[in-house]
C-alpha cells in the first residue's frame, strides 16, 4: 500500500517537528507494508517574503490528488500574522472545504498538567471550520480617523452546521455517546439560535446519543472543574478555537495538542498541531514534537491504516512514562530528538 501524501513543514518549529515526524509516520506504516510517499511543500512565511504570497495560487489543485497533508506552523515575526494565517492555512481550509476541525484531548501517563481530576481528561472537540467569525467577511473603514470602523461578520450557514454537528453525533457513537452543543444563542439571537435549531434535528437521528445544550461561558467553567465529564464538544468556530486550546492544557499544554481539518467522506484533510509557530524557541532543539505526531497519527488512521495509527500512539505514550523524555514544555530538559528518538525506538 503507498500512501501518497503532501508536506508543509511551515514557519518557526514547524520544520524542526515535522522533521522529528516523518521517521516514526515511515516506521509505522512499514510495520503495516505501506509505504509514505511525500510531496515536500516550500509554502509559508519565507516564500511569502521571495514571492509576496506563502502559497501559489492552484495550491489546492497541488494538493488535491493526494491523501492528505501534514502541515507544521505557519507564522514569523517578520510578516503580519494576518497575512500568513490568512493567506496559508485558512485558505487551504476554504479552498478544500475543510468544514470540519477535529481536536481531540487526553491526559497521558507521566506528563504532568494543572488538572486536579485524577481520573484525567478525554474528550474531542468538533469544530466547525470555515465560517463563523472566520469567514472574511467585514471590513474597515475611515483608517486613522477619529470614527474609524472595523465591522467583523459572523457566518453561520446550515449546511456547514448539519455537517459538523452530524460529524460530532457519529463521533460520540463511538466513544460514550454524549454531544455537547456549545453556543451564545441567550445573547446572540440569530447565528446561534441557528445553530441550536439544526443540532436539535441531527440530534433526532441519533436516539442512542445525549445532547445536552451548553453556554460557552458556562462551558469553560465546566472544562476546568469537570472536565472527565465530557465527551464530545460541537461548536462554531470561534467557540471551538478558544475552548481547544483551554482543554489543550488539561493534557499538558499545546505541544500536546493535534488536530485534523477534513472534509467527512472526502480528502485531502489536514493534519497540523495548534501550537503555532513558537519563534522564541526555534533552532533550540527544545520543540515537543508529540502534538506533531498525533496529527500524524490522525492521518494515518484516516488514510486507511489504523493499525499503524495504534503503534505511534502506544509508542508515544510509553516515551511519555519517561521524565527524561520530556522536553521543557513538559517540566523536563530533554529535547526534540530526545523525545522524538524514544517514541521511533518505540515501534521497534
Amino acid at each position: 500500500m503507498r500512501v501518497r501524501i503532501a508536506v508543509i513543514p511551515g514557519d518557526g518549529i514547524g520544520p524542526e517537528v515535522v522533521a522529528a515526524t516523518l521517521p516514526v509516520l515511515r516506521a509505522a506504516a512499514r510495520a503495516e507494508a505501506a509505504e509514505l510517499d511525500v510531496l515536500e511543500l516550500d509554502w509559508g512565511g519565507q516564500r511569502h517574503l521571495d514571492t509576496g504570497s506563502p502559497m501559489p495560487e492552484d495550491a489546492a489543485k497541488i494538493i488535491s490528488d493526494r491523501s492528505a497533508v501534514l502541515f507544521g506552523a505557519v507564522g514569523r515575526p517578520d510578516v503580519p500574522d494576518h497575512e500568513l494565517v490568512w493567506g496559508l492555512i485558512i485558505a487551504l481550509r476554504q479552498q478544500l472545504d475543510l468544514a470540519v476541525n477535529l481536536r481531540p484531548v487526553r491526559s497521558w501517563d507521566g506528563v504532568p498538567t494543572a488538572l486536579r481530576d485524577a481520573g484525567g481528561v478525554d474528550l474531542l472537540i468538533v469544530r466547525e471550520n470555515t465560517e463563523g467569525e472566520y469567514a472574511g467577511v467585514g471590513g474597515r473603514v475611515h483608517r486613522g480617523r477619529p470614527g474609524e470602523l472595523g465591522v467583523e461578520v459572523a457566518v453561520h450557514s446550515r449546511p456547514v452546521i448539519e455537517r459538523a454537528a452530524r460529524h460530532a453525533f457519529q463521533a460520540a457513537q463511538g466513544r460514550s455517546g454524549r454531544v455537547a452543543l456549545v453556543t451564545k444563542s441567550n445573547a446572540m439571537r440569530f447565528g446561534y439560535t441557528l445553530w441550536d435549531a439544526v443540532v436539535e434535528e441531527i440530534a433526532a437521528e441519533f436516539p442512542d446519543v445525549e445532547c445536552e445544550h451548553v453556554l460557552v461561558d458556562a462551558m469553560a467553567a465546566r472544562m476546568i472543574q469537570k472536565p472527565r465529564g465530557l465527551d464530545v464538544l460541537v461548536c462554531s468556530n470561534l467557540f471551538g478555537d478558544i475552548l481547544s486550546d483551554l482543554a489543550a492544557v488539561l493534557a499538558g499544554g499545546m505541544g500536546m495538542a493535534p488536530s485534523a481539518n477534513v472534509a467527512p467522506g472526502r480528502t485531502p484533510g489536514i493534519y497540523e498541531p495548534v501550537h503555532g509557530s513558537a519563534p522564541d524557541i526555534v533552532g533550540r532543539g527544545v520543540a515537543n514534537p508529540v502534538a506533531c505526531m498525533l496529527s500524524g497519527a490522525m492521518l494515518l488512521e484516516d488514510s486507511g491504516l489504523p493499525k499503524a495509527a495504534a503503534r505511534v500512539r502506544e509508542a508515544i505514550a510509553e516515551a511519555l512514562r519517561d521524565p527524561a523524555n520530556h522536553t521543557p514544555d513538559l517540566g523536563g530538559s530533554g529535547t526534540t530528538e530526545r523525545l522524538a528518538s524514544a517514541v521511533l525506538g518505540g515501534l521497534g
